[in-house]
């Protein structure tokens, strides 16, 4: 979220992001609510100080033996005036924050400008795309020959876009997140967390999926929401909070279940695992000055990377353009794996900078040692990694042409030792 008085002194600036992000332009719009606002402001505090003045003119009347019931009406009929000069003011003040908060935040000056993700460009690549001596076949294909992936089932429990994995899948998923969460914790200086999956109004608004997103999320009747990420619970647990300088970055990481509407997808991934209701990741959330930032968004993109040549998976980086960018962030990376089986890279992990547009959301901010100024943190997010699109990868990358499985090493000590998953034998 926007702070106004920056809006007022960069209106230009201000425009000039939003039409990267290929909107109109809102600053005078904006300016002219604002102005409205601080008017009543000011009203409010006149009719406050002129009241105090004629309060000191009855006490001094009384003094006298002089007659005050003029003043004392006077003074009745200037609460009233500055009730409604400072009911005007939050009412503006409302409106003015209800529209600041469904404006997406400004991109880098170094992101892309571009309509959609064929304008992304491409950072890096690691790893060699495979070549088979057969026709691969996609996941949902291997994984329902395996008979450990049941898409039917899920359907009948549940409805479209869920899953059932069953035997040596199921714990291949499992094997996955636990290989994910100890690679961040012991290696890249995460802390894990196990948060809640139901949140409150508050804390989906902290990190900008309300009010503009509430379409696209799964809510319990006593109002609830289910969490599309751990963005969401990890980042608000700074919300409202002054943090000691001294104690940043912080580096939080946790496995949870995510749930999404899927709203406006229609069409899109309809068979099989890669665009489901409900699905597991790991999340990867920092905290930390504002000058730093920059350089947290890289390492936690190569903390991302790892997970991939560590699996030996193909993939390759893009920096997304403005017209792809998520709602709170100012420059996104997104790590695309290679997937045999639809002869394409397909995303896997997004991390974002988002700067202070979340903190302004949330009121988290900090202060250097000896110093009286508050600042807001900076906050990023990225997946390390989708746990399902990981488990799909290793399907198509890893299978041979009998329809088996070979199992990455490095998920071996996960597996019991299992180096290959076969079709369990009748």
């Amino acid at each position: 979220m926007f702070d106004i008085k920056w809006i007022r002194e960069n209106p230009e600036k201000f425009d000039e992001g939003l039409k990267k992000r290929n909107l109109p332009s809102r600053s005078v719009e904006l300016i002219a609510m604002d102005e409205v606002r601080r008017t009543a402001q000011t009203r409010a505090q006149q009719i406050q100080t002129e009241r105090n003045a004629l309060s000191k003119q009855i006490g001094i009347a009384k003094s006298k033996g002089e007659d005050a019931s003029e003043i004392i009406e006077k003074v009745s009929e200037s609460k009233k005036e500055q009730a409604d000069a400072e009911a005007e003011q939050a009412q503006s003040a409302a409106e003015l924050d209800a529209v600041l908060s469904a404006i997406p935040n400004t991109p880098f000056d170094d992101v892309p400008v571009g309509n959609d993700e064929t304008d992304n460009i491409e950072v890096r690549t690691w790893g060699n795309v495979p070549t088979f001596a057969f026709d691969p076949k996609e996941h949902f294909d291997l994984g329902e020959t395996l008979g450990m992936m049941d898409f039917e089932t899920a359907a009948k429990i549940s409805g479209t876009r869920f899953v059932i994995l069953t035997g040596a899948l199921a714990r291949l998923e499992r094997a996955l997140g636990n290989f994910m969460l100890n690679l961040q914790t012991e290696e890249h200086g995460y802390t894990e967390v196990n948060p809640p999956a139901l949140v409150n109004d508050a804390t989906m608004y902290g990190t900008g999926q309300l009010p503009k997103f509430g379409n696209d999320l799964f809510k319990t009747t006593d109002g609830y929401w289910m969490i599309p990420t751990a963005e969401v619970p990890l980042t608000n647990i700074v919300a409202g909070e002054i943090l000691d300088a001294d104690n940043l970055p912080y580096r939080y990481t946790a496995m949870t279940w995510c749930f999404r509407s899927e709203a406006g997808s229609a069409g899109r991934d309809t068979r099989g695992m890669i665009r489901q209701h409900h699905f597991s990741k790991v999340e990867m959330v920092s905290v930390t000055k504002a000058e730093d930032s920059t350089a947290e968004l890289e390492r936690m993109t190569e903390c991302a990377e790892e997970i991939l040549k560590r699996l030996e998976l193909p993939f390759r980086t893009v920096v997304l353009a403005t017209g792809d960018m998520g709602f709170g962030a100012r420059k996104t990376f997104d790590i695309e794996v290679w997937l045999p089986g639809q002869n394409a890279y397909r995303e896997i992990s997004s991390c974002s900078d988002c700067g202070d547009f979340q903190a302004r959301r949330m009121k988290a901010r900090y202060r250097e040692k000896g110093e009286k100024e508050i600042k807001f943190v900076h906050t990023l997010n990225g997946s390390g990694l989708a746990i399902g699109r990981t488990l799909i990868a290793v399907l198509e990358n890893y299978q041979q042409e009998d329809g088996s499985i070979n199992i990455p090493v490095a998920l071996r000590p996960y597996m019991g030792e299992i180096d290959v998953i076969k079709a369990p034998v009748n």
